[in-house]
This record gives structure tokens, C-alpha cells and sequence, in this order.
């Protein structure tokens, strides 16, 4: 349920007036969401939630505990402030937490879309049935889902920080089988009016058609050409393992030891920027302190990390804008990551493969060795083989077993176009272009 800025400022108000913790933080969280599902060619599913989210932060020296409530009556705030007292009175104290954040100025980012936050279950329902009528006529089946979200988040303190961001988002994602082949496209925007369902469709379908009766190609190491869909799975490992304060601190993330050198491909340049126009924005995070554009590599050199509240205090650096909500042990996360794109059509990118794969996509990625970024997972939903140039055939799925870090120093172009993901995860996006890389190694094939 959408709130409005005064309704929860008077909410936060609420809580910071009751509580006598010696500091106290009030996250509040409020969203509309609605969701189209789609199988065999027709719609199946349509649901629609709407809810508040009331998260209470209190501390007594260094001692912490947080408590969250979807019950916004002065009863339900006073139980929740009661309840985040008495976990924090049973813990030990936290030696690493100085203070919450003091007030910062806080850049506004436009983000919310009207047309978004109206759309209908109706107009979800005429974009669904483009994709089923598409894919009718050449004898694929459709399955997917359609998602609009209208969402608030506001953070505010006991020592005067006060932020409030409304947003909205749009993504719609497609599955075609056709006998024994299958096809993936997927689009994100703020704006519901940006999703164009005859090019998702014709992107899937094409795939689709074009994967059917897969053949058998021996494992080993190939160029390939991995679309964003598989791009955004390495980054997002990187992310976990790697990119987080946290993870430096406590000896997990390659990263450690390793600003100021070379650890990637000097092709490579990324950075998280959640105030830049073209991502799913959140200009603060949820400590509201305002989001640095942090520079993570840069022509393949580490440049740093993001930091929290927390993480940041213990190196004896400002936060960066990167906090989760609390508690929470991963760290800092960084939410609007960046892959700069490179300088050639994602068209033309085919026509410097002498031999090699097409990925549409990975999926069951999981990681085996986290200092190294080593991944295991497969290939899904559009694998082909490249030769001279063009994709000559389709070819059955591989496993693999790589190094995502040891591919991101053998990249040898990214396209000049690049693409917007997105994560209802922390409603966190991410946008990258397709690229090649050289010897990625194949473990095994599939029967399918």
C-alpha cells in the first residue's frame, strides 16, 4: 500500500518519539505490486499485493536489536519498538557499531512512473497476449510473467537523518518451447509503456525455433558469446562474493590486497551507481545515507568496494551508501551495478568468432571457490555453435565449472548496446551489454 511521504514521516515520527534506546532508526518500506503469469500459451495466474513494512533499530550502547511490523496502528508500533528493546537487551554488545548515520544531503532521483503505478491487470493481459498470439502463430509455447510495482522507502533517525524515495518498475520475462528447442527474452524499465511485448516475443521465439533438435558438441574450452542474460550472472557473483566491504574484512573476496592492480581484462570497467537516470533508482540506502558512484574496477583495475555504516567505521572511511537492512551478515551490497559496454554491435560481435558458443543464459550457478569466483552452473535456453562467423546449429547443454574471474580477464570485446536487469531482490538492477570471452571451459554435456 502506497503511503505517501507524510504518512510515513508521521509513522517515523511516531516511533522516534516512544523509544528511549540511546539512538533509534525507523526503515519503512511500502509497495503495490501486481503480477500476470503465463503457461502453455495462456494466462494462469494474476495476483496483486499491497503492504507496509515498519522496521525498528535500537541501540543501547552496543547493544542492537531491530523488530519489524506490517502493523502501522500506534499498538503495533509501540509492540514492535518493545520487541526490538528486548532482543537488543539479550545481546552482547556488537564491538565493530559506532553510531548510526548523522543526516546527509540527499540527492532526489525522478524514478516513479505514473503509468506504471496505474497499470492494470488489463493492459498486463493485452501485453501477455501479444507474446501467446506470437507465439500461435509459429507453433511455440509461451511461458512467462509480466510484473508492475509501485514502491516507497524512507529512513529516518534519532540523530536527524530524514530520506524518502517513491519508484516504480515494469519487467516481463518469456520462456518459448518449441519441441525440443526453448528461447529466453526478458525487459525491464520504470515505465510499464517502455515494454515491447512483439520484441520480447520475436527475440524468444527466434531462439526458440532456431534451438530445436540440438546436437552434440564435445566439452572443452571455446569463445564464446554470452548475452546479457548470462553477463548479468557472473556480475551478480561478483557482487556476492567479492565487491562488498565485508567480504574484504573478513578475508573472502579476491579483492583484498588487490586495489590498485590489475585483476581483470583492461576492457573491463565496472561501478554502482543507484542515482543514475537509467536504472531502477534509489538514491540512499537503508541507513539513508546518500549513494556514491563507486568505481569497483576501472580498465581492468580494482578500484574499490562498497561500505555500510559498520564496515566503514572499521577501516576508518565513510560509507559509501551501500547498507542492507538491518540485521543482516552479508555486509554493504551493491544494488545498481554498471559493466561499461565496449565499442561494437551486439550484431556484429558473431563476426569475430572463428569457432565457438552462443549462451543465451546461465542458470544453477553456484559457487565452488569464492576467492577465486569459482562458478559451476549450466547453459540454458539457446546454445549454438559458432563457426566462421554464424551460428551453424544448435547444441545440447553445457555444464561448466570456471572461473568467472579468469573469464574476465580473457574478454576480448562487449558490445556497444547494453541492457537493464532486474532483481526484486532489494529491488536491485543492473545493466550490461553482451560480450566474448575466450577459453571458457566446458566440463560436460547434457542430454538436452
Amino acid at each position: 500500500m502506497m503511503l505517501g511521504q507524510e504518512k510515513i514521516r508521521e509513522l517515523a515520527k511516531q516511533v522516534l518519539e516512544m523509544s528511549k534506546a540511546n539512538q533509534t532508526e525507523v526503515v519503512i518500506t511500502a509497495n503495490d505490486s501486481a503480477l500476470t503469469r503465463f503457461a502453455n500459451s495462456y494466462i494462469h495466474q494474476n495476483v496483486a499485493e499491497s503492504d507496509a513494512e515498519v522496521r525498528v533499530r535500537v541501540v543501547y550502547g552496543k547493544k542492537i536489536g531491530v523488530a519489524s511490523t506490517n502493523d502501522l496502528s500506534p499498538e503495533g508500533l509501540k509492540r514492535t519498538l518493545d520487541t526490538a528493546r528486548a532482543i537488543a537487551q539479550l545481546q552482547p554488545d556488537n564491538p565493530d557499531f559506532i553510531s548510526l548515520p548523522a543526516p546527509q544531503p540527499i540527492q532526489n532521483v525522478e524514478a516513479y512512473v505514473e503509468r506504471t503505478a496505474n497499470f492494470s491487470a488489463d493492459q498486463r493481459a493485452q501485453a501477455v497476449q501479444v507474446l501467446c498470439k506470437k507465439a500461435k502463430e509459429k507453433n511455440v509455447v509461451a511461458a512467462g510473467a509480466f510484473t508492475t510495482a509501485s514502491f516507497e522507502i524512507a529512513v529516518a533517525n534519532s540523530l536527524g537523518v530524514w530520506a524518502y524515495h517513491p519508484g516504480t518498475v515494469a519487467e516481463m520475462n518469456t520462456v518459448m518451447t518449441a519441441d525440443s528447442g526453448s528461447g529466453y527474452a526478458a525487459f525491464a524499465s520504470a515505465d510499464a509503456r517502455a515494454i515491447n511485448a512483439e520484441s520480447i516475443a520475436a527475440e524468444a521465439i527466434g531462439k526458440a525455433l532456431t534451438a530445436r533438435n540440438p546436437t552434440d558438441l564435445e566439452a572443452g574450452e571455446y569463445t564464446v558469446l554470452l548475452e546479457e542474460y548470462a553477463v548479468v550472472d557472473m556480475l551478480d557473483f561478483f557482487n556476492f562474493l567479492a565487491f562488498n566491504a565485508l567480504a574484504v574484512q573478513e578475508e573472502r573476496s579476491f579483492m583484498r590486497g588487490k586495489i590498485g592492480t590489475n585483476v581483470m581484462s583492461d576492457r573491463v570497467t565496472i561501478w554502482d551507481d543507484g542515482r543514475a537516470q537509467d536504472t531502477i533508482a534509489l538514491p540512499f540506502d537503508f541507513e539513508g545515507v546518500p549513494r556514491q558512484r563507486v568505481p569497483l574496477i576501472e580498465n581492468g583495475i580494482a578500484r574499490g568496494v562498497v561500505y555500510d555504516s559498520v564496515s566503514a567505521a572499521k577501516d576508518g572511511v565513510a560509507s559509501t551508501g551501500h547498507s542492507l537492512p538491518a540485521p543482516n551478515s552479508f555486509g554493504p551490497m551493491a544494488m545498481h551495478l554498471n559493466l561499461a559496454p565496449g565499442d561494437v554491435p551486439k550484431t556484429e560481435l558473431i563476426k569475430t568468432i572463428e569457432r565457438g558458443v552462443w549462451v543465451t543464459r546461465f542458470w544453477y550457478t553456484r559457487a565452488v571457490h569464492p576467492l577465486q569466483v569459482l562458478i559451476t552452473g549450466m547453459t540454458r535456453d539457446g546454445t549454438f555453435l559458432i563457426e566462421n562467423g554464424a551460428i551453424t546449429r544448435p547444441v545440447k547443454n553445457f555444464r561448466f565449472t570456471t572461473s568467472y574471474l579468469d573469464a574476465f580477464n580473457r574478454v576480448r570485446a562487449l558490445s556497444r548496446e547494453t541492457k537493464l536487469m532486474y532483481s526484486d531482490w532489494g529491488n536491485s538492477s543492473r545493466r550490461v551489454p553482451a560480450m566474448v570471452v575466450d577459453g571458457f571451459r566446458f566440463t560436460g554435456v547434457t542430454q538436452f
